[in-house]
């Protein structure tokens, strides 16, 4: 029997599907031949040494117990920063239903958006039938824009999904939205107000462009869409 034979069948003729089946069906192989485990060697995974059979399962355990302590940890920072969000979403909450009249509840939107969250360059477009007064200056927060036009209705896909929508905007709809400050935005989040026709949009923009990306759950930014909704339709 030359060294390339075991038991008379050629090593080449065995195939790894095979071993692999017969190791699945004898899982007490190891325990019936305990000289085994002290003889294989394996290639260690990160540099040229070998390492016996035990000391690569220990191996392979101890990475998968790195790769779930790695998604533990993921799910506990979710957790944690949905939990922070939800008690902003709680207080917004709270300070619209304080709110008396419709002046009153935009000051509050605005209020909060920049003492909880943090949201520097927002603005609030109203659709209007008729044309808005004219003014010296754009407000900074609350926009009234007539409903046909055109700047506003390159929003219609918006209308259409009824949903929040976050990453890059067209540049014509960020100098809309933004005026003066549009060269400066990055990223956008825009949540439509519900309404037959559209109430009109809230535009949350940051000078980071990660910060509102096509990737994030829009989950809570529904939710203020329809409290703001509430709120206006209520004044």
């Amino acid at each position: 029997m030359t060294s390339n034979q075991v038991r008379g069948i050629a090593a080449g003729t065995m195939e790894d599907q095979a071993v692999a089946q017969y190791l699945q069906h004898n899982a007490d192989f190891f325990e019936r031949h305990p000289q085994l485990l002290a003889r294989l060697r394996l290639q260690h995974p990160r540099n040229a040494s070998t390492v016996s059979l035990i000391e690569r399962q220990v191996e392979v355990l101890r990475e998968k117990f790195q790769a779930q302590e790695q998604k533990l940890a993921e799910f506990v920072r979710v957790a944690r920063a949905n939990n922070v969000l939800a008690e902003k979403v709680h207080r917004f909450t709270r300070r619209l239903l304080r709110t008396q009249g419709a002046a009153q509840s935009i000051a509050e939107i605005e209020a909060s958006l920049r003492e909880d969250f943090d949201t520097f360059h927002a603005v609030l477009a109203l659709a209007s039938a008729s044309p808005p007064p004219a003014e010296a200056a754009p407000p900074r927060f609350l926009r009234h824009v007539l409903a046909e036009d055109p700047a506003f209705r390159s929003f219609d896909g918006l209308f259409a999904a009824g949903k929040p929508r976050c990453g890059q905007i067209r540049d014509s709809q960020r100098e809309f939205l933004f005026g003066t400050e549009a060269p400066n935005i990055g990223s956008v989040a825009l949540i439509p107000l519900a309404g037959q026709p559209p109430m009109g949009l809230l535009a949350l923009g940051s000078i980071d462009r990660d910060r509102f990306h096509p990737g994030m759950s829009t989950e809570f930014l529904s939710r203020m869409g329809e409290l703001i909704a509430d709120a206006l339709a209520r004044a």
